[in-house]
């Protein structure tokens, strides 16, 4: 696990700034016929105008995996991570979408944060409100729970234990991660009390991690469609992500992509 100095740090929290004002904007444009195409090449042309690259744009993640097509993870309703921009969708009033997005700053040498939001379009029905509102509540308390030299399990007990007393299910497959000189880096982070090697990890000073709950409003299961990448509940129900990099100080956690 990488441990980052203070003059990193400062390069990576201006990139947080700067994401997260990325996302503020793409989430306004989240409305009643906007299509996943307009949402992406916005997202991608503030990238690159404030001087980063996506970090997501042909990320080739597993092996033999088609590189992402896009800028910018556009997740709907059932999806509940890592939908593609393409092909082409518009978005529905009612719908919920997920907007993942990270960024490499400055473009050549620089560090990466990533950051998501899922937002309702148009008049949202009561339980979907309800979901996204408890899946926000939950990435809260995960980073509340961050203090210098605590174990990663910490985190994800705080969001498994809110996230099931609200009657609804974290997703166990895919998880939170460190950040900064890559996209992805050790160590994982899980949004549940795990029990394994992974749980007992502490995490310094200095230590950059994205924590991002995945919260069905059905069972916890999911399945991976056709196109390698688009995540969905298995029992087709909604799916709610909330994503912020932070930073471990002697003081407890500093949020970096401060979007909310």
């Amino acid at each position: 696990m990488a441990t980052y100095s203070q003059k990193d740090i400062a390069i990576i929290a201006e990139c947080g700034l700067r994401m997260a004002e990325i996302l503020r904007d793409v989430a306004k444009r989240a409305v009643p016929g906007a299509t996943t195409a307009e949402l992406d090449q916005c997202a991608e042309k503030a990238i690159r105008d404030a001087g980063g690259v996506p970090s997501f744009l042909h990320y080739r993640g597993a092996v033999g995996l088609t590189p992402f097509p896009s800028s910018l993870c556009i997740s709907i309703n059932n999806e509940v991570v890592h939908g593609p921009a393409y092909p082409v969708r518009s978005l529905k009033n009612g719908d919920i979408v997920g907007l993942d997005i990270g960024m490499r700053y400055p473009a050549k040498s620089g560090f990466c944060t990533d950051t998501a939001v899922t937002v309702v379009v148009g008049d949202g029905a009561p339980e979907a409100l309800r979901l996204v509102n408890v899946t926000k509540e939950a990435l809260a308390r995960g980073v509340a729970a961050v203090s210098a030299g605590c174990k990663v399990r910490t985190i994800g007990k705080a969001v498994e234990t809110y996230v099931k007393e609200q009657g609804f299910s974290v997703v166990r497959e895919f998880v939170g991660h460190g950040v900064g000189q890559h996209v992805h880096e050790a160590p994982e982070v899980p949004n549940f009390a795990s029990r394994g090697e992974e749980g007992n990890v502490v995490l310094p000073v200095g230590s950059v991690i994205a924590i991002e709950p995945m919260v069905n409003a059905g069972r916890s299961e999911i399945d991976i469609l056709e196109d390698g990448w688009t995540v969905v509940t298995l029992d087709g129900s909604l799916s709610a992500h909330f994503e912020q990099t932070i930073v471990v100080t002697k003081d407890g956690p500093k949020i970096l992509t401060p979007f909310l």
